[in-house]
């Protein structure tokens, strides 16, 4: 019997705007509950609240993803003011062992693990056993990362691919971008395809067009956008899905990723038919002579609620195989 299997261990996934936390034992995952980071003025305070929340034994175990490279003992998010020592995290929660791999890392790691009703396919295309796979993911942040084949095993490579520079396929974009510059040095895809990126985009394609809007929250544009009621809205998901493309596109190529792109995060998922029927193929395609290298390549849309918690799982059931 593993150590998954004796005793239930702590996964987190830390995002920018929410925290998930739940505890993993021979059965799967339980005890899944998620809070508002606001609510907590550092990491160790959320997890001890979750903690105390559920009661029982505390675990000795734990792996944790955050939305930030993880280059060493110090991590800093990027996109919340939160920062900590991974050993001394360990050591004011009483862990014997504890686990910190970027968020989208973990992801990764859920990959092989989804099954066909945890993924929906967007477009055309075949996988190619055994080829690099592609991962990307619009939320907080932009999330980006590779799976590529060791032998029977896959191997993540996490990086910070959503902070490249956003590419202009058209006037249209040229100009979008243009004016995103004069309020941010550097427009990253980031910037434009999180979920401040979708309000960056609603209210600059409304100052294109002599429109003023009110200020607003990411689910306000998406779900005129939804419901139909603001042709700005629409038009604004349009631009964001097939923006979207690109980047991904862009992905494919870098990686040769025959085994297939796969979206996730927590905007798209939410955008429901709309994100299926947009642009995004489209333009996912649109790669001039590789054109056809990319077409056969398919893109799927991750629906599991919570694929970084496959993935802590099977870092957990790596660490206790080789430990």
């Amino acid at each position: 019997m593993t150590d998954t299997q004796a005793a239930p261990a702590l996964i987190g996934d830390i995002g920018g705007t929410n925290v998930r936390f739940g505890l993993l034992d021979a059965d799967g995952t339980r005890d899944v509950r998620v809070f508002p980071c606001d609510r907590f003025h550092h990491l160790d305070h959320a997890i001890s609240t979750y903690l105390a929340d559920c009661g029982g034994p505390r675990p000795s175990r734990a792996a944790l993803d955050v939305a930030c490279p993880v280059t060493g003992d110090q991590v800093t998010m990027t996109n919340r003011a939160w920062s900590f020592s991974i050993a001394a995290l360990k050591r004011s929660l009483g862990l014997d062992s504890l686990i910190v791999i970027n968020d989208f890392e973990a992801v990764a790691h859920s990959v092989p693990r989804l099954t066909p009703a945890d993924r929906v396919q967007v477009g055309g295309g075949e996988p190619r056993p055994g080829h690099t796979v592609g991962i990307i993911g619009p939320g907080t942040g932009l999330g980006v990362a590779g799976l590529v084949p060791v032998g029977k095993t896959w191997r993540p490579v996490a990086g910070e691919g959503g902070h490249a520079t956003m590419p202009a396929i058209d006037d249209r974009e040229a100009e979008i971008l243009h004016r995103l510059r004069r309020h941010f040095p550097h427009v990253s895809a980031e910037r434009v395809l999180n979920g401040d990126g979708l309000v960056a985009l609603y209210r600059t394609i409304a100052a294109l067009q002599n429109v003023e809007v009110p200020m607003c929250q990411p689910a306000d544009v998406s779900q005129a956008a939804l419901d139909g009621s603001s042709p700005l809205a629409v038009e604004t998901v349009s631009t964001y899905c097939a923006m979207l493309g690109t980047v991904a596109g862009n992905l494919a190529l870098t990686l040769g990723a025959h085994g297939g792109i796969f979206i996730a995060g927590g905007i798209v998922p939410k955008l429901g038919e709309l994100f299926l029927t947009s642009g995004f193929r489209e333009r996912f395609e649109s790669k001039g002579r590789l054109s056809g290298y990319v077409r056969p390549i398919p893109t799927y849309l991750i629906t599991h609620p919570l694929p970084a918690f496959l993935g802590l799982a099977a870092v957990l059931e790596d660490a206790a195989e080789s430990g």
